[in-house]
């Protein structure tokens, strides 16, 4: 008897524990979830346009994903290429600098098909086959919608064209006026440079039709620009790497002698 008055009096206990929480939610007027006991199952909400085209990708994969993006996050622009590439330019994943902005040569050479020559005019009539100005960048990023102002990239580079933009109350980020005086050039870390007495000259090699990528690999597939890694062996069985002296003769015998040998060549 006694065992079976502990039995009642630990079944009212119980009941009356689980019957606590649900007269709370019933008294404050809210019904449960049908997902609150799955975390997975609560809204992934967008708190930009690029996060906002990453969630409509995933939920293509998945239709089952719930996601929820504020109207000042749905709009078309930036793209979700132009954000992905965005965001690899600058990975510590991927080899290279970093560069002061997050430019993807596979985004605009790649993608949109822009002539490497159109950036770096001199190439086939100059030595140093140059970088593009600032100038030359926003001639076609000051026609872009200014949604694309949430990429930090485009705000870096419209602040050395002396432009501050800034983000408002609603999450919208607003261009200003330009001020000249505030103008700056980028400072671009250089990656494929050879010693200071070696006279590579680029407009001998566009001129002798020697592919940007011989030296400068994929460029059109890479987010972020790096050194490609590239041996060459020499015929007696040494290998030797990218803009190493070995490498260079070795690229001008396996074409068929175009360029001499003669040490002149190079270092004059």
């Amino acid at each position: 008897m006694s065992s079976s008055r502990s039995t009642l009096r630990f079944g009212f206990g119980a009941a009356a524990l689980l019957a606590v929480p649900l007269l709370a939610i019933w008294f404050s007027g809210a019904a449960p979830s049908a997902n609150a006991e799955d975390p997975q199952g609560d809204a992934l909400v967008a708190g930009s346009v690029c996060e906002a085209q990453k969630l409509k990708a995933m939920q293509a994969e998945d239709p089952d994903l719930v996601i929820e993006i504020p109207p000042q996050y749905a709009g078309q622009w930036p793209s979700l290429a132009a954000c992905e590439s965005h965001d690899e330019a600058w990975s510590e994943d991927a080899p290279g600098p970093r560069q002061p902005i997050p430019f993807s040569h596979k985004h605009h050479a790649g993608d949109f098909g822009i002539d490497g020559q159109y950036c770096h005019s001199a190439t086939d009539r100059s030595r140093s086959a140059g970088v593009p100005s600032v100038e030359l960048c926003m001639g076609c990023h000051a026609q872009f919608p200014a949604a694309y102002d949430e990429m930090e990239g485009i705000r870096i580079l419209k602040d050395h064209w002396g432009i501050k933009v800034e983000q408002n109350e609603d999450g919208r980020w607003v261009s200003g006026p330009r001020d000249p005086k505030q103008a700056k050039p980028i400072e671009w870390a250089q990656i494929h440079r050879v010693p200071e007495h070696v006279k590579f000259r680029h407009n001998r090699h566009v001129a002798a039709g020697v592919d940007c990528q011989t030296c400068h690999g994929p460029v059109e597939e890479l987010d972020k620009l790096h050194l490609v890694p590239d041996t060459k062996w020499w015929f007696y069985g040494l290998p030797t790497q990218k803009l190493e002296m070995g490498w260079c003769i070795q690229c001008h015998r396996d074409n068929n002698h175009q360029a001499s040998q003669d040490c002149l060549t190079c270092h004059y």
